[in-house]
């Protein structure tokens, strides 16, 4: 079935003029002490464990590549993604547990989610703010952590907008994984959060890691491992962001120079990458550190996800949702490209690593996708 991938292609490819990746820059705006406490926090928490770090090795000699790490995410606090690690940990440093406060947030899912579990930690109450675009399910998962889920009609950033009207209102702290003007505290220590998978990375493996394919919606997560790669990693990689072709802010971005707001035409099935606006916190940290971008269409998540759990690109089986393909998919669609591949440095020595941020966090989608 492997074969079916012989014929992807990436949406649009391009290298960062602006690169110029400064370990002491990064380090100043997301610090390390941030980054130490994150992890010095987290790793205290009831049940924490790292999440594996596997080898694709059927995709590796597939693509003649010396190692492709995949860090499974669907592990993480049985909430089966990586943004456990953000929200959570954010209200937990915001409230200080305050039994008074009440939190609130905007989401997609995963992040509602985090902030949801967090808060249910701490026994506080919790707002969420989610688009009408957002699923069922996840609501649903939400809610059974005691969240009161608020629909709003339009999309993120209408849910986004009320999150703030009624919290201003009701005096609520909002927990956003996104910067905005004066409100840059809650996204770094989100992005503190995220950094503890590279933490866990660095101590699973001694290779160097030569490539990492990142997946970007405003930035955060992208912007936590590259800040995570300055402060752990000796040796600096290539650092690739992916994104869906319609909402490709960060590469439009990079290509600009400066923030760039795109119009999403069309949702993709990638609902947590669908953002239009890269927050401005990660932008600080991205428009220098990364060295390529690349876009995706949504045409092979569906395979990709298959591949993951029929054990074709692993020894193992794997649950990855749709948001656990794009660093797949692009790095195929980079392979099937002999020049891009070349330019990428792509060869039998390289160690590339993959973030497969999610499991099945929405798993009506997530069969969905696996059974058509």
């Amino acid at each position: 079935m492997l074969n079916k991938s012989k014929n992807w292609k990436y949406s649009n490819l391009i290298d960062n003029k602006n690169y110029n990746f400064q370990r002491d820059i990064i380090l100043n705006i997301l610090s390390n002490q941030f980054i130490d406490k994150a992890f010095n926090t987290i790793s205290s928490w009831d049940n924490y464990s790292q999440t594996p770090l596997l080898n694709l090795n059927k995709l590796e000699k597939r693509l003649g590549i010396n190692k492709i790490f995949y860090k499974d995410e669907s592990k993480r606090f049985n909430l089966k993604s990586f943004k456990a690690l953000g929200g959570a940990y954010a209200v937990e440093e915001i409230t200080k547990g305050d039994k008074k406060k009440i939190v609130s947030t905007a989401t997609a899912g995963n992040h509602g989610r985090s902030v949801a579990w967090g808060a249910k930690r701490l026994g506080l109450k919790c707002k969420i703010f989610i688009s009408e675009f957002v699923s069922n399910a996840r609501a649903e998962e939400m809610k059974k952590l005691g969240a009161d889920v608020i629909v709003v009609k339009g999309n993120y950033e209408n849910s986004l907008n009320e999150c703030k009207i009624q919290s201003k209102k009701n005096k609520w702290e909002i927990i956003q994984d996104v910067a905005w003007q004066d409100y840059e505290l809650v996204p770094k220590l989100t992005m503190s959060g995220y950094s503890v998978m590279i933490k866990e990375i660095s101590n699973q493996t001694s290779e160097y890691i030569t490539h990492v394919i990142v997946q970007a919606g405003v930035g955060g997560m992208a912007a936590g491992v590259i800040a995570g790669i300055a402060k752990y990693f000796k040796r600096v990689p290539k650092i690739i962001v992916v994104e869906p072709e319609n909402a490709d802010c960060v590469l439009k971005s990079i290509e600009n120079g400066e923030l760039t707001k795109v119009d999403i035409k069309k949702e993709s099935i990638l609902g947590g990458m669908s953002c239009g606006e890269v927050s401005l916190v990660p932008w600080k940290i991205l428009k220098h550190s990364v060295s390529h971008c690349v876009t995706i269409s949504d045409n092979y998540i569906s395979d990709t996800i298959k591949f993951l759990a029929n054990a074709e690109l692993s020894e193992k089986k794997i649950i990855g949702g749709e948001c656990s393909t794009p660093g797949i998919i692009s790095l195929i669609a980079m392979f099937n490209d002999i020049n891009a591949f070349k330019n990428l440095q792509f060869n039998s020595e390289s160690n590339v690593l993959l973030i497969g941020c999610e499991g099945d966090a929405d798993e009506f989608l997530y069969q969905k996708l696996l059974n058509s």
